[in-house]
């Protein structure tokens, strides 16, 4: 009997030991666990509770003209304070002073709070602010862009432009166009009706829409049954571009054919034409070209400004000297291009200013006149020497990538 109740004992002991064990680790599990986590209960799965992260929220604006950058965000309840201190942070990369009337803006948020402010700068191109950061941080973003490259083709019925926009592209492209052949073409007084184009050209896309136009990598234009041909070739070396016809020729003349890209001919030079104010005949030295205010106007050859400002009769005027003895007159403006001032050098192609109606003027046109040695020449029927050519050390190269272009030119729109 004593026996046996000394084993019931020890049984007792060890349960006794196995229970003190268990209710210490026990014990010890609900001490270590964190205290918004429920505790687990024996034969039931535990659950777990997640917080749901607030989606992110964009809104978008068009900036109304006049507005500031602190009359823009206000609504959205930033304070001045806030609002200066965002400006401070995105100085180094861009001023919000500068916020262009029509452009938008987005502002992102969770629940809330606002996280990022963008700013579109072009089709391209946004200032992102993070406004999470201390101070924010500021930065310029780019949105993906897709290429693509088309065949752009058309017949000339009435204008370039009309002829673009049928064949379903916006006139930039003309002006593109214009701006390639303008030393051997002039789009108003060259053009016949069934002149005709093919090019090729880049197309950019961002996020399925077209946001503009690369560069033109070949071209080919009948004017008067005769062909003119252009292909960009981009030097190795430098990374600059140029156009040149397929044997290596440059497009360029001494002179643009006309110092607008597009306008109409309004007066010819002439010896004698009735002044259309004074009324009386006198000679007439340029060539008018009707255009709308504020079209710019490019120098039509390198040279150097002698002349930018008001003189008299001529309205707005600025003159430049060039090379082989020639200079040009640019007269009635508008107003003068920044920068353009006597003593400062221009090339063929920039703009000097901007079509007006200043001085003895009946309306908004361009008066552009043309001296060689000192006396006025006609600047449509002047003969201009071509400019160098293709420097042979780049000629093997160019005419390999020229026969590519050659073949993509003569493949049917449908191909692209």
């Amino acid at each position: 009997m004593r026996a046996r109740a000394r084993v019931n004992r020890k049984k007792v002991l060890a349960v006794a030991i196995l229970l003190l064990l268990l209710a210490i680790t026990i014990i010890f599990l609900l001490l270590n666990r964190s205290s918004d986590q429920p505790a687990a209960v024996p034969g039931i799965p535990e659950v777990k509770q997640e917080l749901e992260t607030p989606s992110l929220v964009t809104e978008e604006f068009t900036i109304p003209a006049g507005k500031t950058i602190t009359e823009l965000l206000a609504p959205a309840g930033f304070s001045p304070a806030r609002v200066i201190e965002i400006r401070e942070a995105s100085l180094k990369v861009y001023d919000l002073a500068r916020i262009p009337a029509g452009r938008k803006f987005r502002l992102l948020r969770q629940g809330e709070t606002y996280t990022v402010f963008q700013l579109d700068l072009d089709p391209e191109r946004y200032l992102e602010i993070d406004l999470t950061a201390s101070p924010p941080a500021a930065s310029i973003k780019s949105h993906p862009v897709t290429r693509q490259l088309v065949l752009v083709e058309g017949i000339i019925k009435d204008s370039l432009i009309g002829a673009i926009n049928q064949a379903g592209e916006q006139d930039l492209l003309a002006l593109m166009m214009a701006e390639i052949f303008g030393w051997v073409i002039d789009f108003y007084v060259d053009l016949r009706p069934d002149d005709s184009f093919r090019l090729l050209v880049e197309k950019k896309f961002i996020n399925g829409q077209f946001s503009g136009y690369g560069p033109i990598l070949a071209a080919r234009f009948v004017n008067r049954n005769r062909v003119f041909e252009a292909y960009r070739y981009v030097f190795p070396d430098t990374g600059k571009a140029d156009y040149f016809e397929a044997g290596g020729g440059s497009l360029r003349k001494e002179f643009l054919k006309s110092p607008l890209r597009y306008a109409r001919i309004t007066s010819r030079f002439s010896s004698s034409r009735l002044h259309p104010i004074r009324k009386i005949y006198r000679p007439h030295y340029g060539i008018d070209y009707a255009a709308p205010v504020g079209t710019p106007v490019q120098a039509t050859a390198d040279g150097v400004v002698t002349f930018a400002g008001w003189n008299g009769a001529a309205g707005r005027m600025v003159r430049v000297r060039h090379k082989n003895a020639y200079e040009t007159m640019y007269l009635h403006l508008g107003s003068i291009a920044p920068g353009i001032k006597t003593g400062a050098r221009v090339e063929g192609g920039q703009v000097i200013g901007y079509v007006g109606s200043s001085g003895e003027s009946t309306g908004p046109h361009l008066d552009y006149r043309l001296l060689y040695h000192g006396k006025y020449v006609n600047p449509l029927s002047w003969k201009f020497q071509p400019a160098e050519p293709l420097p042979p050390r780049y000629q093997a190269d160019f005419e390999q990538k020229v026969r590519v272009l050659q073949m993509l030119l003569l493949f049917p729109a449908t191909y692209f």
